[in-house]
Order: structure tokens, then sequence, then C-alpha cells
């Protein structure tokens, strides 16, 4: 706890103690190109990780649109394997929430959980809802998914289940949803923002890099350390357990897999790796390297790696299934959400203040 404490009073001090550039034209700062930062990550990062999840997702729905229409256990396991698939490939995504992404509300109809079981079943009797609705981004998304087809029971009764008209229709149009949402921030990422994105290329608050990092260390902190770690291990309710709050609940074997999977994807984004290939370019590391960062005479991007792996060897003390982790040996919860804890200081206190870059959002948990 006295960690904890000292981690908010450090990141406090960074945010009151940080300053922003109004400034728009200004293609370096602190000794980091920018332009070249913004440039690998729309052409090399993003808009990859895009179109591999706009793949993903295309394939989970052309799999369902089968299960559907003649339901059989061997078209099941193909759409749970799908579902799988694209739900990894959106932790690589989850973390650009600029654009379209903003807009259209992706973060949230993608993956809120725990879903809310009572009101999907309400909305399959009824046949009427809009997944526009922010009231209904509990009842979408892929931790519905999960619950439709993991969470009814053995495969003969999951194949009997969807194969009613109201259930069918459901699948689809969750999945559709998903997948209208993933190909409109794709395709305008591919066509009008990339430019307006890497052109944007100033030092204030609304800046590309400032809002890209921004949001990098948002995911980091919120929905991986937080919502994957923190809430169903008790961190935020007195030492309260929840799990049945865990990320696929119903699959419950894969909460770890999407963990490592969300924990990759920031490395990779931390590197400038490009995405499917071990290129690299410039990056957060890059731009730390630049201006010589370092804390207790380290090379703080080294810091930050080294702490990422711990990371990654924590998590590989977790059971696949999370609910029977926090059941069995909570230890290990909280000492996989303690090493990403350590991280988000690195990232959020010493990094900003090297890349003399401002913290956009407020941590509301009380950690």
């Amino acid at each position: 706890m006295k960690n904890i404490l000292l981690s908010i009073v450090l990141i406090a001090l960074a945010i009151g103690c940080s300053s922003s550039d109004n400034s728009e034209t200004n293609n370096t700062s602190k000794g980091y190109d920018r332009n070249a930062i913004l440039s690998n990550w729309a052409d090399n990062i993003i808009i990859p990780a895009y179109e591999n999840y706009t793949a993903k997702v295309t394939i989970l729905s052309d799999k369902a649109a089968a299960l559907t229409a003649a339901a059989d256990e061997g078209k099941l396991a193909e759409v749970r394997a799908a579902w799988l698939e694209a739900y990894i490939a959106y932790q690589y995504v989850a973390m650009y929430d600029i654009g379209k992404a903003t807009e259209l509300y992706l973060k949230q109809s993608a993956n809120t959980y725990p879903t809310d079981v009572a009101a999907i079943q309400a909305n399959i009797t009824s046949g009427n809802y809009n997944f526009n609705l922010p009231s209904q981004y509990s009842k979408q998304g892929f931790p519905a998914l999960d619950y439709l087809l993991n969470g009814q029971g053995n495969d003969s009764q999951t194949v009997s289940f969807l194969s009613t008209t109201n259930s069918a229709a459901y699948l689809n149009a969750v999945i559709n949803q998903i997948k209208m949402i993933a190909t409109t921030v794709t395709s305008d990422w591919k066509n009008s923002y990339r430019n307006q994105y890497v052109n944007n290329n100033g030092t204030s608050v609304s800046s590309s890099v400032n809002k890209t990092t921004n949001n990098f260390i948002k995911n980091l902190e919120k929905d991986i350390r937080s919502s994957k770690l923190g809430i169903p291990s008790g961190v935020f309710s007195n030492g309260t357990t929840f799990a049945n709050k865990v990320e696929a609940y119903y699959k419950n074997d894969v909460s770890r897999t999407l963990l490592n999977a969300g924990i990759q994807a920031e490395i990779d984004f931390f590197n400038g790796k490009t995405f499917n290939s071990s290129a690299t370019g410039a990056s957060l590391k890059s731009a730390l390297d630049d201006t010589n960062a370092v804390r207790e005479n380290k090379n703080l991007s080294n810091i930050i790696n080294d702490q990422f792996q711990a990371s990654l060897v924590a998590n590989n003390a977790l059971s696949n299934s999370f609910s029977q982790q926090i059941t069995s040996d909570n230890t290990k919860m909280l000492a996989a959400y303690a090493a990403l804890q350590r991280n988000v200081v690195y990232l959020k206190v010493d990094m900003m203040q090297a890349l003399n870059i401002t913290i956009d959002y407020v941590d509301g948990d009380g950690d």
C-alpha cells in the first residue's frame, strides 16, 4: 500500500510540474523527431493492426453466418476459434482511441465487461435493441459473444441455443456491430485520417504524439492493469475479489492469453516495432534515447523494457483461468498487478517528464 501511495504522489507531482507548448509548427521537441515517430506509428503499426483486426472480425462474421444458417458443433468450434483470434487482434488496436475510434466508441462497444447477461437475454427475447446507445455497451462486443458462445452449457446445448431465430439474429447483430466499427475506423485511417494524424505534429495537448502517448499509458493503466487484474483481484475494493469480473469469464481459460496480448501490444508500440515484423522505427523508446533520459543513472528505455518483461514473468505464474486463480491464490494476481503498476510510474512520471508531454486524463481508481 505504501508503494501504491508513493506512486500517487509521484504521479501528482508529474502532472503538476509538466508543461505544454501550444505550438503546432515545431516538428522536434527536446531532441526527438515527432514527424518520424508519427509516420512510423501510422504506417507500420496502427494501420496494419487495424487491417489485421478487420480481417479477423470479417472471418468471425463469415463463420457466424454459416453457423446460424445451419448450426452444428463443428461450425460452433470454428466460430469460437475465430472469436478468440479476433479478440486477440482487438488487444492490438485497443490503445488507439483516437479519430473515428473515439467517435464510434470502439473500445466501449467492443470490450465492456463483465457483460450484462440478464439484459442480453432480455434483448434476445424482445428482438429490440440499438447497439449505438451507451446503455447497450455491456450487452455487446466480445464479452457478449463470450456468453453467447461459451455460456450456454455443453456444445449440444449451445448449438440448440444458437439454432433459435432470435439467438442467431443476436449473435450476428453483435458481430456485425463490431465489424461495422472496425471497417469504418480502418477505412478512415487508410484515407484522409492518416495524413491528418501525421501532420498534427506539434507539441500541444491535442497534438497526435501527445494524444497517442496518453492513450498508450491510459490503456496500460486502466484497461490492462486495472480492468484485467486490479478490479477482479480486489485492489480497488478493500480486498473483496470478483472472480466473475475477469475478461473472457465464460471461456474461462484464455484470460492470461488476452492479458499477455495486451501487454505485448504495449511493448511493440513502445519500441516502434512494425506490426507482424521484427523491424523497428522511430518510437517512444528512440525518443527517450535521443533525449538521454535516465533514472538512477540507468537508461530509462531499458528500465521500462525490463519492467515489461518482469510483467510477462509475473503473468506466467498465473493460471489460464483468472477466476480460478483469484479463488485459489489471489496473491499471484496482486503480484502481476504490482509489476504493471511499477511501469505505470516509469511511463506516466519519468517518460512523460523526459519527453515534455502532459498527462491529459485523471486517474480516479483511488490507487
